[in-house]
C-alpha cells in the first residue's frame, strides 16, 4: 500500500477512534488527577480492545491485520486519532505499549503469560525504565549496576529517572549493566515487578500531565527468569522498542497539531476583526496555510516510516533513520503549529482549561522523550555518512 494513502477502512477506523476518545475516554480523563496513573482510563482502553492490539500481532516484524490497522502503522493511526480528541488516552495507551513491548517481543512464555494479558486488559500498569540521572540521551552510558549474586542471579543497585508511569506501575522493563566497560554490549533487560524487595520510587512534579517518577534500586534481586531476551543483549531490546515507537510519537504530535489546526480554522473563520473575520486577513490566512502544510508533511513522513517498519522489519536498512526523521519532523512541527494556534487565538488560549492551553503543555515533552530532537538528528546523520 502506498505510504501516502489510507484506504476507506483505515479512514473509517480513525473516525471511530476519534469519536470513542471524545465520548468515552475524555470524561474519564477529566476525572483523573494530573501526575497520577488514571487506572479507570487504562482499564477502558483495555475493555475496548485497543491495548490488546498492541500485543496481538507478531512482534518482529509487525504485520498488518485484515483491516489494515495492525502493526506500526496501526499504532500510529491509534495514537494520532486518540491524541486529536483525548491526549490522556493516547499517552496511557502509548506508555502501556512502550513498557510491555519488550516482554511481547523478547520475553519468555512465562513472562508473557503472567504480564501481557494483564497489561492488555488494563489491569497491570507497565513502564519502560531506561533513563538515569546521568544517562538520558546517551542510553549506552547507563550505570544501574547488575552485580552477580550467586551462580544464576543479580542484585540491581542504582537509580532510574524520568520514568513515565513511575512510581505507580505494576511492573518495569529495567535496563541494567551486567558487564562493566562494555558500553552498549553489556546491558541486560529485566522484568521487575513493582513489589520486588528493595525497589522504591518517588513522583516527580513535571510540566507533562502524565505521571513521571524516579526509581531507586537497593540490591533488588533478579534471576534468570527475569531476563528479557539475552544477557548483555538488552541494548538491542531497548533500541528496537524505541524504533518501533518513535514514528508513533510523531503520530501523537500530528494528532495534537491537527486539533490545534482545526481549532484555528474554526476560530479565525468566525472571529470578527477589522471589518471582517480574522481569516480575511492575508497574514492570518497564510499562517493557517503554513500550519496545514507542515502538519500534512509530518503526517506523511510518519505514515511512511511506519509502513516501512511493517513491510521491511525493524532491522532493515534505513528503518532507524526513517523513524528518527518522522519523530523529529512531527514533534518540531507540532510545537510550531500549537504555538501559532495560541497566537491566533490570543489571550483566551492561555486560560486554564482551554484546548490550546492544554496542548501547549502537552506538546513540549515529545521533543525530549524517546530521544531528543538533537539525538534524532544524530541518528539521521550517522546513517547518511555510514
Amino acid at each position: 500500500m502506498p505510504a501516502f494513502s489510507l484506504d476507506p477502512s483505515q479512514n473509517d477506523w480513525c473516525t471511530e477512534l476519534r469519536a470513542l476518545a471524545a465520548d468515552r475516554f475524555r470524561p474519564l480523563a477529566e476525572k483523573g488527577e494530573p501526575g497520577r496513573v488514571n487506572r479507570p482510563l487504562v482499564a477502558a482502553l483495555g475493555e475496548t480492545g485497543l491495548l490488546g492490539r498492541l500485543f496481538s500481532a507478531p512482534a518482529e516484524p509487525l504485520e498488518r491485520d485484515g483491516t489494515g490497522t495492525g502493526g506500526a502503522l496501526g499504532l500510529c493511526l491509534m495514537r494520532e486519532s486518540l491524541a486529536y480528541a483525548c491526549t490522556e488516552a493516547e499517552t496511557a495507551l502509548a506508555l502501556q505499549g512502550l513498557g510491555a513491548h519488550p516482554v511481547h517481543a523478547y520475553g519468555t512464555a512465562a513472562q508473557r503469560e503472567r504480564w501481557l494479558s494483564e497489561a492488555a486488559a488494563g489491569r497491570a500498569i507497565a513502564a519502560f525504565a531506561l533513563s538515569e540521572p546521568g544517562a538520558g540521551s546517551d542510553a549506552a552510558a547507563l550505570s544501574l549496576a547488575a552485580d552477580r549474586d550467586g551462580p544464576d542471579g543479580w542484585r540491581l543497585s542504582g537509580e532510574k529517572c524520568w520514568i513515565s508511569n513511575a512510581p505507580e506501575a505494576d511492573f518495569y522493563t529495567v535496563f541494567a549493566r551486567t558487564t562493566r566497560g562494555a558500553g552498549s554490549r553489556g546491558v541486560t533487560a529485566f522484568l521487575v515487578p513493582a513489589d520486588r524487595e528493595g525497589l522504591t520510587g518517588t513522583a516527580l512534579d513535571m510540566l507533562s500531565p502524565h505521571p513521571i517518577g524516579a526509581l531507586a534500586f537497593d540490591g533488588v534481586r533478579v534471576g534468570p527468569e527475569d531476563v528479557i531476551g539475552e544477557v548483555d543483549r538488552g541494548f538491542r531490546v531497548a533500541m528496537t522498542t524505541l524504533n518501533r515507537f518513535r514514528p508513533s510519537v510523531g503520530a501523537f504530535a500530528v494528532g495534537m497539531a491537527s486539533a490545534a489546526l482545526d481549532a484555528s480554522i474554526a476560530h479565525t473563520a468566525r472571529r470578527d476583526a477589522f471589518g471582517g473575520t480574522l481569516a480575511d486577513l492575508q497574514s492570518v490566512a497564510h499562517r493557517v496555510a503554513e500550519m496545514a502544510t507542515r502538519t500534512e508533511a509530518a503526517r506523511l513522513m510518519v505514515y511512511a516510516a511506519a509502513s516501512a517498519y511493517d513491510h521491511e522489519g525493524p532491522r532493515a536498512p534505513g528503518i532507524a533513520r526513517r523513524a528518527a526523521m518522522a519523530k523529529l519532523l512531527a514533534t518540531e512541527t507540532a510545537q510550531y503549529v500549537v504555538d501559532a494556534a495560541v497566537q491566533l487565538h490570543g489571550a483566551r488560549a492561555l486560560q486554564r482549561g482551554h484546548l490550546l492551553e492544554h496542548l501547549y503543555r502537552e506538546v513540549r515533552a515529545p521533543r525530549v522523550y524517546e530521544g531528543a530532537s538533537e539525538v534524532q538528528r544524530g541518528i539521521i546523520a550517522k546513517e547518511l555518512y555510514a
